[in-house]
């Protein structure tokens, strides 16, 4: 074996890659590299090294795995993080290093609840109706200016980073916080601010689903924007996955820790 431990770059910014680089943080038989997009102004802390932007579309990040020697690819970004996941398959094929995507399984409506599946924010913002209803927008920042088309609602809009002026409306209430969020917390903020539905992405995983157990609890609609398409490559559902993926043993009691490779 060489001196030199292999190179992992992990695309990261979702619970899935937190858990993984906390895994392999001290491992010898890797040496792992966070990529993270740079939309949050101050990330968390991580305990192995960290590339902040883009890398300039599939041919940047083909480059960047070229030149850096990097030896395997995961894929850990956010389920709606289409682009990046499609610049990674192609980066992956063209420079040649194996790639596996966490794909976490997606939330399925169950009894109780009350979902409108739609295709994207634009059909979202329609499907809040023409009646004056109170909003929970749980959608983040990037893409509420989608519901300045519906400026008769009232939203409270819940981001990682300030909202600033992404969404002009007249009744606006801005929360400023950073998951995860349990079930009873969402259903006191969802009947202090007198919510009347609730708009989010069908992100999946556990650190954003208190706000669906608490539309549940309460009767609330939920407008569900369905995931983009990915591409189809080798996944798993969990960091106990990838860590089997790469040869790393799982912690004892380790969540995913018998995971197996899939199609997603």
């Amino acid at each position: 074996m060489s001196d030199r431990a292999p190179r992992l770059l992990i695309l990261g910014g979702t619970t899935e890659a937190t858990a993984l680089v906390t895994a392999l943080a001290g491992n010898r038989a890797f040496a792992p590299i966070l990529s993270l997009a740079g939309r949050t102004r101050a990330p968390a802390a991580s305990p192995i090294p960290v590339r902040v932007g883009g890398f300039g579309g599939a041919e940047g990040l083909a480059r960047y795995l070229r030149d850096e020697g990097i030896a395997r690819l995961i894929d850990a970004t956010h389920p709606f993080a289409a682009r990046m996941s499609a610049n990674a398959a192609r980066a992956a094929t063209e420079a040649e290093v194996p790639l596996l995507a966490i794909r976490r399984p997606a939330w399925v409506a169950g009894e109780g609840d009350c979902w409108t599946e739609v295709d994207d924010m634009a059909a979202a913002a329609e499907a809040l109706g023409p009646v004056p209803r109170r909003v929970f927008l749980t959608i983040g920042r990037q893409e509420v200016s989608a519901f300045a088309a519906a400026p008769h609602h009232a939203y409270v809009v819940r981001s990682i980073e300030p909202l600033d002026d992404a969404l002009p409306v007249p009744r606006l209430a801005a929360i400023t916080a950073r998951g995860p969020f349990d079930a009873a917390a969402e259903a006191a903020l969802m009947r202090e601010a007198g919510i009347e539905v609730v708009v989010s992405k069908n992100a999946g995983g556990t650190a954003t689903s208190g706000k669906i157990l608490a539309a549940r609890r309460l009767g609330l609609p939920v407008v569900m924007v369905r995931r983009p398409v990915k591409p189809e490559v080798p996944g798993v559902p969990d960091a106990g996955g990838a860590l089997g993926w790469l040869g790393h043993p799982v912690p004892p009691g380790a969540h995913g820790a018998d995971a197996t490779l899939r199609r997603v």
